[in-house]
């Protein structure tokens, strides 16, 4: 959609809980946007975002839809297919928070949706905007590090459960736990290293070891722990990924481990390869030559500070005043989808699954 006359794409937030108010907060900061509207089913987050933003709030859909360009949707996994299809069909754009859905059929819904309408929808997986990703991610595209073969994912929490009883922590809701939650981001970042190839073959396991105790112990924790009555998903899975071309992912995801935290991807080339550690934003770049002597070489990266959401929401803006969207696509997002999906059809039967049957 256009925007309105004084240049400013107005932007409506879906779902006012905690991550709306983030997504609220670093709008302030996107110069063309401008956050005009709230749409919650709970009064009391209709009220706080109302004051908290100074904006209108609403319950109806429809009625928000009336009042902006477009949408960010924050809400539960279970709802990202009610809220994000009636809004493409409704011609608003929409940025949709990771992962694309709660099952594979409705994400599959949510992209037959992107592809008959005439809104653009993109998928929320900020990582890609860290600016230490996007020079790994150019060097990658220049063939700096020959043919890729191979991409180690890790994304593990010594101790991190979201609330036990939270809908984190409910299949139902969320669709799973672990793998769905932060695993999602991990795989999306392997396969965009890896230029989304084709996957044919996943073999997965999926644990609950944590989650489900009474003793659970932690330090710190997002939300309130009611205990494992509330807790019916993994904490942990472990993956190979296999792809038609023959490049690989092996994945390891925990909410919870009796192991140190780590956020590090490692992509390995014939020409070189490189560690990238998300969570200190450190990459280094490993190869090896004859010149002179045989030699190895080890290279630090330094890039500036970035803050990814900030930065996906200017990507958003852009593609919104353009009308069309070069990233962070729906297609890819269901390719992601379709792993975990395949993750968690592995674990349950025992055994590999083919996707490319």
């Amino acid at each position: 959609m256009t925007a309105e006359d004084d240049g400013l794409v107005r932007i409506g937030i879906i779902g006012l809980g905690n991550i709306g108010g983030y997504h609220a907060e670093f709008l302030g900061d996107v110069d063309a946007a401008d956050v005009v509207a709230g749409l919650d089913i709970d009064a009391t987050a209709r009220r706080s975002f109302a004051e908290e933003y100074d904006v209108e709030t609403y319950e109806d859909r429809a009625e928000l839809f009336s009042v902006v360009d477009a949408v960010i949707v924050t809400t539960p996994n279970r709802f990202h297919e009610e809220y994000a299809v009636a809004a493409l069909e409704a011609g608003v754009d929409v940025l949709l928070e990771k992962p694309l859905a709660h099952t594979v059929e409705s994400a599959e819904r949510i992209v037959e949706a992107a592809h008959a309408a005439e809104a653009i929808c993109m998928v929320g997986f900020n990582n890609r905007f860290s600016n230490p990703v996007e020079v790994l991610k150019h060097d990658l595209r220049a063939g700096r590090f020959g043919d890729v073969t191979h991409v180690e994912a890790n994304y593990v929490r010594r101790r991190g459960i979201p609330g036990r009883g939270s809908w984190f922590t409910s299949k139902d809701v969320a669709g799973g736990g672990a793998l769905i939650d932060i695993g999602v981001h991990a795989i999306d970042l392997a396969l965009y290293f890896l230029g989304f190839p084709e996957v044919v073959e996943v073999s997965g396991t999926t644990r609950a070891e944590f989650g489900t105790r009474d003793d659970y112990t932690f330090l710190r924790q997002w939300g309130t722990d009611e205990g494992p009555g509330g807790f019916d998903v993994e904490d942990s899975a472990s993956a190979f990924i296999r792809c038609a071309d023959g490049r690989t992912v092996s994945l390891e995801v925990a909410w919870a481990a009796n192991r140190p935290n780590t956020d590090e991807f490692v992509v390995r080339g014939t020409e070189a390869g490189a560690r990238l550690d998300r969570n200190s934003h450190e990459l280094t770049v490993y190869d090896g030559g004859v010149g002179g002597a045989n030699h190895l070489s080890t290279a630090t990266v330094d890039t500036q500070e970035s803050v990814t959401h900030r930065e996906e929401q200017r990507a958003f803006v852009r593609a919104v005043e353009a009308g069309t969207l070069a990233r962070n696509t729906v297609d890819e997002a269901l390719a992601v989808q379709r792993v975990i999906d395949a993750i968690y059809r592995s674990s349950a039967e025992g055994r590999s699954v083919r996707l490319d049957d």
